[in-house]
């Protein structure tokens, strides 16, 4: 056993957080934390932690344990750079590190001959130091630091940035790579899988599961919970249920839960009642035959009912965001039209001949890395960007209805009821009343935009878009931030939108459930996908092996003695082998691969074979094509 909470109770202030917290936590167990948003799990990770303290109740932390926590607000001294942030988990190694290149000048200074006394001495200190940084995997911090922040998407172009310079994902990310790095043995992570692409998700998702320590993760996103996590610890009115299974379980068994909760609640009603009218009765009969027997009878029996332990009435069916969404109007057949689109900025292209038709009614998600221009698409669609080439059209009738990625406004004054009745134009009473179903109630409309939360601004944008009644929805991560009750509630009002729905979003889950086409964003390519998430990635998956299956099949080719009538066999051979190190480089971003060096060093070792005979071939092709020439 590794962490204990026995009966923890929170307050802020007045408000009464945490209730009644009790689970256990085993070495080495990988725990999702769930729940609605503003439930205390943040308050909880911080009564783990040691920022706060429980006002009852007890919390044991095995003795020695180190508990890893990433911050929400990232910080650095300074200009330290990433590489900087990055290095922070070897800040001892890196010492000795700098004390071993000191002995090493120091004694090469010295003569053999005249200071062996002291040069005996160097190289004592230098040979325990040396064991010292050895015993801590010195030699291994440039690997680790490459291997981890490659896996999260943190280029090496990145690492001479100045931390500072960042954005809020960008640090957020960066300091997800320190905290796996620093190697804790219980790692808290706050919705880790926000401001990752999914080739990072899913590295990220493969890290944990090899991960020897122990996890407790926040998180609404259903794909990774079920990925990652044995055992879910839901946090509900205050009290803490623990299920001994993955997501996917967890919802079977809560059902099952509170049905028979309910059953259990009517039964004991019932006894209840009956108890009720027992001693009604002997009160009754004891003051007609003036008899105390009776009356003792309805103590004894009213002692027991008040010790009887009450079943709670389950609450079968929580408030959830009402969105409804609806349109003035349909569009034309043809929503939105793509015709040969590029973008490029600077030397960089971000995507070339988009070309794509989306149709009345379809429902498509736009997926690609972080970078590779998902945003910008969306913009050029939206007309706040022109395309370098190509153009891109709206049907006929078309009203864009757009969700962006943006933050909650910093300072304007306003309340969430007059933020809401400028937008849509609503008197007050009918503001309220609209604001109560995205969970705005009472005194919450008063509240100033600028103190709410990621989730509290998604919902409150969702109350004004569905009010404009659009016809073409554009989304721009709208999960992110919503608890799992709100995704649930925008995944029914999605499937029963009759107009046409174009997403980016990293959300696996998500995209399974509504979209069966993807568009897709992939070093400079743009892409059209039939089919959901799953199935998009099985086809990925089959396309990698089969061009595993191509390199060790394929057979050496004899380079010389080619004529130069043979010239479009030259250009065939070189399209084959760049073809072949395309193969071997999604295979080496494969997650999978991220933990098996051998896996890559041999991986390496193949791309360096086929390099070397692309290079002979350009070289035979250069020559062939001069000779023709001459």
């Amino acid at each position: 056993m590794i962490i204990q909470c026995q009966n923890v109770q929170k307050y802020h202030g007045a408000q009464l957080v945490l209730s009644d917290i009790t689970f256990d936590i085993r070495q080495g167990e990988k725990i999702g934390l769930i729940g609605r948003n503003g439930c205390g799990k943040t308050t909880l990770f911080h009564l783990l932690n040691g920022q706060e303290r429980p006002d009852q109740g007890q919390i044991s932390i095995r003795k020695g344990s180190v508990i890893g926590q990433l911050s929400q607000i990232q910080e650095a001294s300074g200009n330290e750079t990433v590489y900087n942030v990055l290095q922070r988990s070897f800040a001892e190694p890196l010492q000795w590190q700098s004390r071993l290149r000191e002995l090493e000048l120091e004694m090469s200074l010295l003569d053999a001959g005249k200071d062996e006394e002291c040069l005996n001495k160097l190289l004592k200190e230098y040979g325990s130091l040396q064991d010292r940084f050895e015993s801590a995997g010195g030699y291994e911090i440039e690997s680790s630091i490459q291997r981890i922040a490659a896996g999260l998407g943190i280029g090496t172009g990145q690492y001479d940035r100045v931390f500072a310079s960042l954005s809020g994902g960008e640090k957020t990310k960066v300091g997800l790579a320190e905290l796996l790095l620093r190697n804790p043995d219980v790692l808290l992570l706050d919705e880790p899988t926000n401001h990752l692409d999914m080739n990072a998700i899913e590295w990220l998702e493969q890290f944990l599961q090899d991960y020897e320590g122990t996890v407790l993760a926040i998180s609404h996103d259903r794909y990774f919970l079920d990925a990652v996590v044995k055992k879910v610890i839901e946090i509900e009115d205050g009290e803490a249920i623990t299920y001994h299974t993955n997501y996917s379980g967890y919802q079977t068994e809560k059902e099952v839960r509170l049905i028979q909760q309910f059953e259990d609640f009517k039964e004991q009603q019932k006894k209840i009642k009956q108890m009720k009218e027992t001693i009604k009765r002997l009160i009754e009969w004891g003051n007609r035959a003036d008899n105390p027997k009776f009356h003792k009878r309805a103590a004894a029996m009213q002692k027991a009912l008040d010790r009887m332990v009450k079943v709670k009435k389950p609450i079968m069916e929580r408030k959830s965001m009402d969105l409804q969404l609806e349109q003035n109007d349909r569009s034309g057949n043809q929503a939105l039209i793509l015709d040969q689109v590029g973008k490029s900025y600077g030397n960089r292209c971000l995507f070339q001949q988009a070309t794509e038709i989306l149709r009345y009614g379809e429902a498509t998600a736009l997926i690609g890395g972080n970078g590779a221009g998902k945003s910008t698409l969306l913009r050029i669609i939206l007309g706040q960007e022109a395309p370098d080439i190509g153009n891109c059209t709206l049907g006929s009738r078309a009203v864009v209805g757009y969700l962006a990625q943006e933050a909650v406004p910093e300072s304007n004054g306003h309340s969430v009821l007059r933020y809401f009745r400028e937008e849509a134009g609503l008197e007050e009473g009918e503001a309220r009343g609209q604001l109560a179903r995205f969970l705005f109630f009472g005194s919450d409309v008063f509240k100033a935009i600028t103190n709410l939360s990621g989730g509290e601004w998604t919902r409150l944008r969702f109350a004004i878009l569905m009010h404009r009644r659009p016809n073409l929805l554009i989304l721009d991560e709208p999960t992110n931030h919503l608890d799992i009750d709100s995704r649930e509630a925008l995944e029914e009002a999605l499937e029963e939108f009759p107009g046409t729905v174009l997403a980016v979003s990293h959300d696996r889950y998500f995209i399974n459930r509504l979209f069966h086409k993807i568009w897709t964003i992939d070093e400079g390519r743009f892409g059209v996908f039939e089919g959901n998430y799953e199935y998009y990635k099985e086809k990925l998956a089959e396309k990698v092996m089969a061009a595993s299956t191509l390199q060790e099949q394929k057979p050496q080719r004899i380079l010389t003695n080619r004529s130069t009538s043979s010239q479009p066999a030259w250009e065939k051979d070189i399209a084959e082998a760049e073809k072949q190190i395309e193969g071997i480089d999604a295979m080496m971003l494969d997650p999978r691969m991220s933990n098996d060096a051998i896996g890559l060093t041999e991986l390496q070792q193949q791309r360096d074979t086929v390099q070397e005979k692309l290079d002979q071939l350009y070289a035979g092709w250069l020559s062939a094509t001069e000779s023709a020439v001459e």
